[in-house]
């Protein structure tokens, strides 16, 4: 696992560039992005803004940001969702760097087994839009018996918000209709979460 410390940041980037890890381009990285957090999510445009950093590089560092991430992220192998902890453990590895909201859905088989796994929506920094249409398609099509939406809370802090609250008794409603449960709803936090389930919403 790619470690987030300063020391690791420092030898990816050199590895990554062919650089020496006190050299200007490096240490300048560090210097504006610090941490893991906040480096995986730089942009080319805010690179190619440091002397030095052509497009090549630019887009050199961007990729193997992304690649990192994916290698420091543990896979757990969850094939049937048995509580609202199994889905947490599903996602967190997917939610844990993320600087903006994003609106996730498993749809799952009579058996509660993980047929597919979408992102529906992706937000602003505190809020993310969706509609029932766009979460019940894909379900639909796939012909599931039921689903479990999920998003995080760059904040950290997983407590729903009353647009959370509401728009999981859309999809309750919208999902009685059409005949596709919608077994829970689960916010991602800061090493945490909430299950709307747990919470007497659904």
């Amino acid at each position: 696992m790619i470690k987030s410390t300063s020391d690791d940041l420092k030898s990816l980037l050199a590895y990554s560039l062919r650089e020496k890890p006190g050299s200007y381009i490096v240490e300048e990285i560090l210097h504006r992005f610090p941490t893991f957090a906040d480096l995986i999510d730089v942009t080319e445009q805010e690179l190619l803004s440091i002397e030095g950093v052509g497009k090549a590089r630019a887009r050199q560092i961007v990729a193997t940001l992304k690649l990192s991430r994916f290698i420091s992220a543990p896979l757990p192998s969850i094939d049937t969702i048995r509580s609202p902890e199994d889905v947490y453990r599903l996602l967190e590895p997917e939610f844990r760097h993320l600087k903006q909201e994003q609106f996730v859905c498993l749809f799952l088989n009579t058996k509660n087994g993980v047929v597919a796994k979408e992102v529906i929506s992706i937000g602003s920094l505190n809020a993310c839009i969706v509609h029932p249409r766009e979460v019940f398609r894909p379900a639909i099509k796939r012909s599931c018996a039921s689903i479990i939406c999920a998003h995080n809370h760059p904040s950290g802090n997983p407590d729903p918000s009353p647009e959370d609250i509401s728009l999981t008794q859309r999809l309750i409603e919208s999902g009685a209709i059409i005949g596709i449960e919608v077994l829970d709803h689960i916010v991602v936090g800061n090493g945490t979460y909430v299950s709307l389930k747990e919470r007497g919403v659904i």
